[in-house]
């Protein structure tokens, strides 16, 4: 259900009493690990945190993606998540026969997309990092996926992302706005991300986000957009453009699915939808739905369009897909103003400092 909608928003409203004893809630632990009544524990190793501090949306799989992408090739790094919505508990490494049930969408698709890194799920991370290197001892780099308010772990780099069309600075606590932990807390980050933004950012809007974040000195704040690939297809892995002339079913269970809207409406001559909440885990009667839809569809030239995330969750129906013009839509963020070398030094920076000095 997206909370956001114009309907939901009276409702959320009407909560707010709700939101205030979240807050307070929200305050008093932040405290308690500010003075050390609460501890973190750092470890013997880089570990890099993409989080936010609102829920879903924001782009934290492809920043994750982004990470491992630039990172696999010069060191061993390894995921670790939560593995939201998953039928498991605990720690759990991926492997062979991992499914999306065991781990969860995001993780499974990053093994999916990177087989030869580390994927590894837990609750706790202050447990699960150490059974992760224990199993892959060959780690020297660990992204924390989603654990920038999980302060139990003290992470090296935190880099927060903030949704441009929802910054952080013009939220309020849950469940009347989004957040899940104070707007100040971003001052924990080394690294702030407003992520996506329109291609065409305008060095006037982005000079007006700076001043309004207000980033510290000693703060790093970059913009990003979404780079749309192209689809390709559920089974076969087949490529297949959009063309003017198609008519498009959308199929998305994601928290903002409103940036792949626009792209659609974009790309294809007209495109439907089919929206579920996030995370959602489809049994054979969605798929029968979707089914039912796409063949009311009377055009030549038709397509069914999922997100990365939503095929982990899909692919278990198999051979009911072979038949069928599903195709995954491939995401990545693209750095604006020409500042992803810079982000990169950042992150070389940091692994190597910390090699030097440890």
């Amino acid at each position: 259900m997206n909370f956001n909608a114009p309907l939901l928003r009276p409702f959320r409203i009407l909560l707010f009493p709700f939101s205030l004893v979240y807050g307070a809630a929200i305050w008093i632990r932040n405290r308690l690990y500010n003075k050390g009544i609460l501890r973190s524990t750092g470890f013997n190793l880089p570990v890099i945190c993409v989080g936010n501090l609102s829920v879903g949306g924001t782009g934290k799989s492809p920043m994750v993606e982004w990470l491992v992408k630039h990172l696999q090739h010069h060191t061993k790094v390894a995921v670790l998540s939560r593995g939201y919505k998953r039928r498991t508990r605990g720690y759990a490494l991926a492997g062979d026969h991992t499914t999306a049930l065991d781990i969860g969408d995001e993780p499974m698709q990053f093994h999916l997309k990177f087989p030869d890194v580390s994927i590894a799920v837990g609750e706790e991370r202050i447990v699960a990092i150490p059974q992760l290197l224990h199993d892959r001892t060959d780690t020297r780099v660990i992204i924390l996926d989603d654990a920038f308010q999980h302060r139990s772990v003290k992470a090296g780099l935190n880099i927060v992302l903030t949704n441009y069309d929802n910054l952080f600075t013009r939220d309020w606590f849950l469940p009347t706005g989004d957040l899940r932990d104070e707007r100040s807390s971003y001052k924990r980050a080394q690294v702030i991300v407003v992520t996506k933004c329109p291609p065409d950012l305008s060095v006037e809007q982005k000079e007006a986000i700076t001043r309004e974040i207000n980033p510290l000195p000693n703060q790093h704040l970059f913009f990003s957009t979404i780079r749309y690939g192209t689809p390709y297809h559920i089974i076969h892995r087949n490529p297949l453009p959009i063309k003017a002339s198609d008519e498009v079913l959308l199929v998305s269970g994601i928290a903002n699915p409103l940036p792949l809207k626009k792209h659609l409406q974009e790309a294809a001559k007209i495109y439907y939808e089919i929206l579920y909440r996030d995370h959602h885990i489809f049994s054979i009667d969605d798929w029968n739905d979707i089914v039912k839809r796409f063949n009311c569809i009377q055009a030549q030239h038709k397509m069914i369009i999922t997100t990365e995330k939503d095929a982990v969750r899909l692919i278990k129906f198999g051979q009911a897909l072979q038949d069928y013009p599903l195709y995954v839509m491939p995401i990545e963020t693209a750095f604006l103003f020409n500042e992803a070398r810079q982000f990169t030094d950042i992150i070389s920076k940091f692994i190597n400092e910390f090699s030097i000095t440890n």
